[in-house]
Order: structure tokens, then C-alpha cells, then sequence
């Protein structure tokens, strides 16, 4: 049977099965409160890890889960990404300055009314400043009591590797799925690690369901095709934690469904065999 937890970091446990709270509108009216009811809804399934970004509307989206969720239960982990910001001309982009993620961190400390971030991710490593600046800084907040565990997004297996010999590397969050696995290698480096993988963009954003295999799998079992997807994810690695998103509670059901979803042997080996190249990198993803 596939587990349902994973310690991150060897001591943090959260249920495998996540949310990514991107898609949650933060406006006003109806569909704020539509927000809210998600994230809530998500709590009460059992979900214990909901993944923000500074990047989600520049806060906007830490503040949405602040109003649905705080105080906190106590077995949740709300984990954030840092390191993009706004530049001189008016344009999301990379900013792994120290001083810029110092500010990150305190502003996101304070919007998410957090003593200190248990796990906190560099959303993209920026080119234009060496990486070990950029990790060692985030070695000096958690060492600052700021933030407790320290994650990486978008990251190569080499740069996974120099930043593990600077500080313990807690996760890594890239994109990945049934349909996309260029990152296998950075995966096969996490599983060895046993750092925590979570995978974004889980069910190749609805393309598994015009797959001719998957769409057969799902049929044989009176499923869907992202939940397909996610069960397939569930048990390809120990330490694959996905963070499906959605604005919709139903969808939100069906999704924390696929977590007993149970795959035959024969119906994984089908799904082992499908993969698509993987699209360019896009700044304005999870």
C-alpha cells in the first residue's frame, strides 16, 4: 500500500497528497469567498501542506490563506517561495539578491503571521547571482530562526547537488508529471535523498485526459483522468508529494479521492510508458 505521510526533512509528517493554493482567485465578493471555501474545504479533507508564493499576486494569495486559515491547525504547513520580484520595469523576474530575499522573508513573516516559515522555497535560481550567495542566505535565516527548513524550485540535479553542500536541502519543487517527466533525473536524485519532491503542474493542465491510455485506465477503473494522474504519481516515488490547484471544491474532492485510487501492476506498467517532452520553463508558473 502506497503511504499516505512523508517526513520532510526527516521530521516534518504531512499528508502526501498536498494543494497549491495558485488558482484560488483573490479578489472580492463572490469569488473571494469561493476562494476561501476551497481552502477551508481543503483542511477539513485532511490536506496538511498548502503551497503559496510571494509571486501569487505579489502576497495577494499568502493573505487569501491567512483569512481562510489563520489561526492555523496545528498540523498544517503552509509553505511559501520566494526570490521573484517586481523589477525597475514594472516586470515579474529573478531576484535572488541576499538583501531582496532577506525582505522576502520578513515581509512574508509578517503576512502570513508566522513566527517562523517551516519550510520555505528559493522559486527560481537567479542566474545573476551565485547560487551559494543565494542558498547561503537562506542558511543564515533558518540559522536567524526565520524559517526552519529550506526548499528549491525549478533546479537542475547540479544545482540541487551545490546547494546540498551548503545546507541541508529540504524539497524540491518542480514541474512534473505522468505526461512531462524531464526532471526524472532531479527526482531519481531526490528519491536516493530523501528529499521531498513536489511536483506542480500534476496532470499536465488537462492534457492526460486526451491520452488514449490514460483515458482507458480511468475508464477501467471509474475514474477520472487526473485522479489517473495523481494516483500514478502517488506511487511512482516515496517521496513524491503533488500539489494539485484548483478554485473549485469539487474538483478539490476528486482530486484528494485519487489518493485511494489503487493501480494494478499492469495498468502502472501501461502508464510507465507515457511521456512527453517537457514545455520551456514559464516565470509565471508555480
Amino acid at each position: 500500500m502506497t503511504p499516505r505521510t512523508i517526513r520532510i526533512g526527516g521530521d516534518l509528517e504531512v499528508r502526501r497528497l498536498a494543494f497549491g493554493a495558485m488558482h484560488l482567485p483573490t479578489g472580492a465578493g463572490a469569488e473571494r469567498e469561493n476562494s476561501l471555501a476551497v481552502a477551508r474545504r481543503a483542511v477539513e479533507l485532511g490536506i496538511t501542506l498548502i503551497d503559496t508564493a510571494f509571486l501569487y499576486g505579489g502576497g495577494a494569495n499568502e493573505e487569501l490563506l491567512v483569512e481562510a486559515l489563520y489561526p492555523y491547525p496545528k498540523e498544517l504547513l503552509v509553505t511559501t517561495k520566494i526570490g521573484i520580484a517586481v523589477s525597475a520595469a514594472g516586470e515579474w523576474d529573478l531576484d535572488g539578491r541576499p538583501a531582496v530575499l532577506r525582505e522576502q522573508v520578513d515581509a512574508a513573516l509578517a503576512r502570513l503571521r508566522m513566527e517562523r516559515i517551516e519550510l520555505l522555497q528559493l522559486h527560481r535560481v537567479d542566474p545573476k547571482v551565485p547560487l551559494a550567495d543565494q542558498v547561503g542566505t537562506l542558511r543564515e535565516l533558518r540559522d536567524e530562526g526565520k524559517i526552519g527548513r529550506i526548499g528549491l524550485s525549478e533546479v537542475t540535479v547540479a544545482q540541487l547537488a551545490e546547494a546540498r553542500g551548503i545546507v541541508e536541502i529540504a524539497s524540491v519543487q518542480n514541474r512534473y508529471s505522468l505526461l512531462d517527466r524531464e526532471h526524472e533525473p532531479v527526482l531519481t536524485a531526490c528519491t536516493e535523498a530523501e528529499i521531498a519532491f513536489l511536483p506542480w503542474r500534476t496532470a499536465a493542465w488537462g492534457k492526460a485526459g486526451a491520452n488514449e491510455v490514460v483515458a482507458e485506465v480511468a475508464a477501467e477503473l471509474d475514474a477520472t483522468a487526473t485522479q489517473v494522474a495523481l494516483a500514478w504519481l502517488l506511487g511512482h516515488s516515496p517521496v513524491m508529494v503533488p500539489i494539485p490547484g484548483t478554485a473549485r471544491i469539487a474538483h478539490l474532492e476528486e482530486n484528494v479521492a485519487a489518493e485511494g485510487l489503487a493501480l494494478t501492476a499492469g495498468q502502472r506498467a501501461r502508464l510507465d510508458g507515457l511521456a512527453e517532452p517537457g514545455a520551456a520553463m514559464e516565470l509565471n508558473l508555480p
